[in-house]
């Protein structure tokens, strides 16, 4: 029987492309004949198989014992990775670098002082060029122990210039962890928190961003500690709530990758980032034609054929490209129109479904159910919100689950469904009350559908608008802001109104934006 688990080695097998199994070939037979390595049938075993089955194998390649299935594979998953290492080594200067690093140590142990310092001076040069610090500290660190112990000849007069690089490293290097470790620590506060809800988180996370910040000077600083410090800044300012100060740090996130063009080649996974920080921000803001911009930048990007590729920045370019072009949708109130390209979202979820973590999927799915909502398609939307709400980790993002929840309860009331509401109702009030932190907006909307159905026909009209009053004073409030971010309610309340299309309403919108 097929074995559930996820193999790793099958798992490795089973992404590699077409390229990379020709060069592992070839990279095996870099010794001679390949006839006879059991690693090399088993590993054309795994590549026929669509999904991990030891029985199998053993079928298909009858030498192999099952007393030497462990030990095989152990071997094939290092001449993998020793394969992967040489066929990546042209797009990751680090790899070449320390590859580098083994040439001086081979040379040293041989006793060729005078080459290895050589091959450790290109190496501390490229590895600065490349923004490489700690690269760079290995070298020098490595050439001082060279010089300390032998006579090299070279040492005279360089031993203050070996001592003063060394302390200038250092010093960088030091500051560079510094901020990383604030910037990581700030985005676990974010995945903690979401945005401050009161007075008092506020004060908490800008005490603590404040204490553990220390002052940069910019004009000294490398690539990574501007962009640590950036970052930082766009945690801090998105959990505050204080848009138009995060989008001034995300587009310097951004520009900073403008200025140093080649770094967008080095560290692509950082520069898409940035690029969907900046435009998670814009959208926050309603800054249409900026949006649409920076969207055009990605989109451009992600079409480069001189870009590097790797499946982890065609994952993020994925995501980042469907959601962005989502919420260009949302704010041109084009909903019908964004239904396009739900087919292909689907289609290429489905290819990266491995990948994908759940909270990524639900972020889809959300969507997804928003452009049927938008668009009039009530019981699609309901479809998709209960792909959110029946997830089977439910614990993930309680935020998610309870806006999936009140639109989910919105769509039954759009869509007539009046045997299905009353169950809705208490599905709500039973998740409300079980929710760490209520906000305003979201009691006042489920106190309001609870009693619509005892309200007169001829003052539905009334309660609408009385609703939409309180909403906007509950906004008003910069902590109470958080769920309009998630759920546009202001629009759906305006198309009851007025009895047009919530699509008509924003269209309105970005025309008076534009």
């Amino acid at each position: 029987m097929p074995n559930g688990n996820t193999d790793p080695v099958f798992s490795l097998v089973n992404s590699l492309t077409r390229s990379e199994k020709r060069h592992f070939r070839l990279f095996c037979n870099r010794q001679g004949s390949t006839e006879g390595l059991k690693f090399l049938q088993l590993f054309d075993a795994l590549d026929n198989l669509e999904q991990y089955d030891e029985e199998r194998i053993l079928t298909q390649v009858p030498s192999i014992k099952k007393i030497q299935l462990a030990n095989l594979k152990a071997n094939l998953y290092r001449q993998l990775l020793s394969s992967l290492r040489v066929y990546q080594a042209h797009q990751n200067p680090d790899i070449q670098l320390h590859e580098q690093l083994d040439y001086a140590r081979v040379l040293y142990n041989k006793g060729f002082y005078q080459q290895s310092l050589k091959m450790l001076e290109k190496v501390k040069a490229a590895a600065q060029q490349a923004e490489m610090p700690h690269v760079a500290l290995i070298a020098i660190d490595f050439e001082k122990m060279i010089e300390s112990q032998y006579i090299t000849r070279s040492l005279q007069g360089h031993a203050e210039v070996l001592a003063a690089e060394a302390q200038d490293t250092v010093e960088h290097l030091g500051q560079q962890h510094e901020l990383s470790n604030l910037s990581l620590r700030m985005y676990g506060l974010y995945l903690k928190v979401g945005h401050a809800r009161n007075e008092e988180e506020y004060e908490h996370v800008t005490n603590f961003f404040r204490s553990n910040l220390k002052p940069l000077d910019l004009h000294r600083a490398g690539f990574f500690e501007k962009l640590y410090y950036y970052q930082a800044y766009v945690w801090y300012y998105t959990i505050v709530q204080d848009f138009k100060a995060c989008y001034r740090y995300a587009q310097k996130w951004v520009d900073l990758f403008e200025a140093m063009p080649d770094m967008k080649h080095a560290q692509t996974m950082l520069y898409i980032k940035g690029l969907h920080n900046l435009l998670a921000v814009l959208y926050n803001m309603l800054y249409y034609s900026k949006f649409m911009e920076v969207l055009k930048t990605l989109e451009e990007f992600a079409a480069d054929q001189d870009r590097r590729t790797t499946p982890n920045t065609e994952i993020l370019l994925f995501l980042h490209i469907y959601q962005h072009r989502i919420n260009a949708y949302f704010m041109e109130g084009r909903f019908t129109e964004g239904l396009a390209i739900v087919p292909e979202l689907l289609e290429d979820m489905h290819e990266y479904q491995r990948q994908l973590d759940p909270h990524r999927v639900l972020v889809l799915y959300y969507k997804i159910a928003s452009l049927y909502f938008g668009s009039g398609d009530n019981r699609r939307a309901i479809e998709y919100l209960d792909k959110v709400i029946h997830h089977r980790e439910g614990s993930l993002r309680e935020d998610l689950q309870c806006f999936a929840r009140i639109l989910r309860l919105i769509a039954y009331y759009e869509a007539g469904e009046d045997d299905g509401l009353d169950y809705q109702i208490r599905s709500v009030y039973h998740f409300l009350g079980k929710m760490n932190n209520q906000q305003q907006m979201q009691v006042e909307i489920f106190r309001f559908l609870r009693n619509l159905g005892n309200v007169e026909p001829t003052r539905v009209k009334e309660a609408f608008i009385n609703l939409k009053e309180k909403l906007i004073s509950i906004a008003d409030n910069p902590f109470e802001r958080r769920p309009f971010l998630y759920l546009d309610i202001i629009s759906w309340l305006e198309s009851k109104i007025e009895g047009v299309s919530v699509q008509d309403v924003m269209k309105r919108k970005v025309l008076q934006m534009k």
